[in-house]
């Protein structure tokens, strides 16, 4: 059987909760540079307790996770159904997707570890009998806030509060997490500045971009004793683009190498409060955020009137059929983009004009929707005063560089 992470040395930290949760964090391995998002959606059971002594190292590791396999199955059957019942060890070796190492302790001829193990949803509810089915929220997109140093970072940079929310196992939650592994346009979409806007159309335009409903905004400020010693963590939860609070309390480690224990046990009382709130119905979808500005109305001219009409030099639509393409443009700033929505919308023709690829600092994507041939909009927009180049289906269209100034003439002796 093939297990899902490799087996680590880990020893036992002690953690002290604030805020009224109190108990111990056990560390479940250190997070690499790379962490998957986990959605799988297995059944866990956590905190298995194994003891075995075998004739070497390998056979002692390999006795203790059989046993944990058929303690785990034990603890979920009676969980699900009230009774516990047992399975051969090749039936269990077909459930079970993965096995965690929360800590161990490896001898020449023992093998003592907490472990946790995972079971495929669907095998062990049809065996079980019971239903796997979990009614979920509608997509919600995660901002995971990281507070460092005085820095506030999502995904400008790695962070550890970021690798945890990857590696937490939202299957069985009834929140339906949208999570963001950080790469392509992720670090200029959802940054640190934009947990701190509060416009919706913005807000529109990125979860939009992702497929999501409204947007979870996930916080957590560290603080360090000193290189190596206690961190305390304050956990914030809140939801929407004015960050209607959730929940807030504080976690504390003794020892700097506990931090992914810390932030793991964070997560698990996010997620508890995420869940409450969407069962009290606090966890709604703003209506602000949730409506569509509504389509521009085309006033339609009596003939009479259009006959009578003085016709203009502005060039005008040849064709009543509308026309769809893509206008490339440059955005050295956020405020370029809204200023060049609004002047390709002072165009007469142009039903709309929404950007559908931002890229600050580069070139931006906007698609138009204009009535009448492509060949009209350029010659529109180049009585405007922009340079436009025209392609299949696109233009990519500048503003004239200034001229240089005047320089003077040397004077002759």
């Amino acid at each position: 059987m093939q297990f899902s992470r490799p087996l680590l040395s880990i020893t036992l930290v002690g953690a002290l909760a604030l805020a009224g949760a109190g108990g111990a964090v056990l560390a479940q391995g250190g997070g690499g540079s790379a962490v998957p998002v986990d959605a799988s959606g297995s059944f866990e059971v956590s905190g298995v307790l194994v003891d075995v002594k075998g004739k070497d190292t390998d056979a002692a590791r390999t006795g203790g996770w059989r046993i944990a396999q058929r303690k785990g199955w034990e603890i979920l059957s009676q969980r699900l159904t009230g009774t516990k019942s047992t399975l051969s060890d090749s039936a269990l070796d077909s459930l079970v997707t993965g096995v965690i190492v929360e800590r161990e302790q490896i001898g020449p001829t023992r093998y003592v570890a907490r472990l946790g193990v995972l079971f495929d949803r669907n095998k062990a509810g049809a065996i079980l009998g019971v239903s796997t089915q979990v009614t979920q929220s509608p997509p919600m997109l995660l901002v995971p806030l990281e507070f460092s140093g005085g820095v506030g970072r999502v995904f400008e940079r790695e962070t550890a509060w970021a690798r945890a929310w990857n590696r937490f196992r939202s299957g069985g939650s009834t929140i339906d997490y949208l999570r963001l592994r950080g790469t392509g346009p992720d670090a200029l979409l959802v940054n640190a500045g934009q947990t701190l806007r509060r416009g919706r159309n913005w807000w529109r335009g990125i979860l939009d971009q992702y497929g999501a409903s409204d947007v979870l905004i996930a916080e957590v400020q560290l603080r360090r004793d000193y290189p190596g010693g206690p961190i305390v963590g304050t956990f914030a939860a809140s939801h929407g683009p004015d960050r209607v609070p959730v929940t807030r309390f504080a976690l504390r480690v003794d020892n700097g190498d506990s931090l992914d224990a810390l932030l793991d046990a964070g997560i698990e009382r996010i997620d508890r409060a995420y869940q409450a709130a969407l069962a009290s119905g606090a966890l709604r979808t703003d209506r602000l955020l949730a409506a569509r500005p509504p389509a521009p109305k085309v006033e339609e001219t009596p003939e009479e009137e259009a006959a009578d009409a003085t016709p203009t030099p502005t060039p005008v639509a040849t064709s009543a059929a509308t026309t769809t393409l893509s206008i490339q443009f440059d955005t050295p700033s956020a405020g370029s983009v809204t200023a060049s929505e609004a002047q390709l919308r002072g165009v007469p023709g142009v039903r709309s004009a929404t950007t559908t690829s931002l890229a600050l600092g580069g070139v931006s994507v906007m698609r138009v929707a204009y009535d009448g041939p492509i060949g009209s909009l350029r010659a529109a927009l180049e009585g405007r005063g922009w340079q436009v180049q025209e392609g299949v289906g696109v233009l990519r269209i500048r503003r004239p560089a200034p001229p240089p100034p005047p320089t003077d003439a040397p004077k002759g002796e």
